[in-house]
């Protein structure tokens, strides 16, 4: 069974922050609630009692960053003045000292907390920091993509339901939202997401194949990064626009576009993106 795009991601960034920051120890979940996250990811832990924990705001140092949605840090856990210390039980069995928590927080909104240890009390440097917030960043830049992509296929389902039916003005909405949607797909790491991607953009490119008469219609087959560009293309958009969209660089962008074009039997780019539609390849 597929794991949850938050699993995969955390656990990503623990293992991130343990190789570029030294520290033995990293952990951390999301948030169930605007107040609670449940520790799901261990890396470099000894033991399980840290596991299942539910951190509220404001509590212990995880809950602290929560409520001030900053990074937070102590140098000695079990005596800090500066926490509560409903967890030192947990923290103890783990024999964790110096401790950072950062918040992952996406659109302003606390979403989790990830933490990094020692087990001996000592000040944490700059490095450490950096390292700590670098890791909550890529969490914060997957959720925010995952959040792109659900807004997306909600509002194309409604459009792909309709088919051939649609408005013919609807038609440049879901062309704008296929764009969109493929120039996601490299940069969404869990694989159940990256084909429910995938599906729903074959969808709405066959669902304006069914528009076309089906002589109009030819087999045609484009490289993913081919129709990406030609997507783009589509849209208005230039080679450097196009380049600066998808993260590549512009001469990638004329090699991928010229070779859609031998393919689609097109010599210039409003014949290869017509071309592209009657082939059912974009909506």
């Amino acid at each position: 069974m597929p794991e949850p795009v938050d699993a995969v991601e955390m656990r990503t960034a623990l293992a991130g922050l343990r190789r570029t920051s030294g520290l033995p120890v990293a952990f951390g979940g999301l948030l169930s609630d605007t107040r609670h996250a449940r520790i799901a990811e261990l890396d470099g832990a000894r033991t399980g009692a840290l596991r299942g924990l539910v951190i509220s705001a404001g509590s212990g140092l995880g809950g602290k960053a929560i409520a001030l949605a900053r990074p937070c840090a102590v140098t000695d856990y079990p005596v800090s003045r500066h926490i509560s210390h409903e967890y030192d039980t947990a923290v103890a069995a783990e024999g964790l000292r110096s401790v950072v928590a950062v918040p992952v927080v996406v659109r302003r909104t606390v979403r989790g907390v990830l933490y990094g240890a020692l087990r001996t009390p000592v000040s944490l440097g700059d490095r450490t920091f950096d390292a700590a917030v670098a890791a909550a960043r890529d969490v914060e830049q997957a959720l925010a993509v995952r959040d792109e992509v659900r807004e997306l296929l909600a509002l194309t389902r409604e459009q792909v339901a309709a088919g051939p039916g649609a408005a013919p003005g609807a038609w440049e909405d879901v062309r704008e939202a296929h764009r969109e949607l493929r120039a996601l797909v490299p940069r969404v790491a869990d694989p159940a997401l990256r084909d429910e991607l995938l599906a729903v953009c074959g969808r709405l490119a066959s669902a304006s194949a069914a528009r076309a008469t089906p002589a109009a219609a030819r087999e045609v087959r484009l490289a993913p990064r081919e129709v990406d560009v030609v997507a783009c293309v589509a849209a208005g958009a230039t080679n450097a626009a196009t380049a600066r969209q998808l993260g590549l660089r512009p001469e990638t962008v004329k090699g991928y576009l010229r070779s859609a074009m031998r393919k689609l039997g097109a010599h210039t780019r409003l014949e290869a993106v017509v071309a592209a539609r009657r082939a059912g390849l974009l909506p």
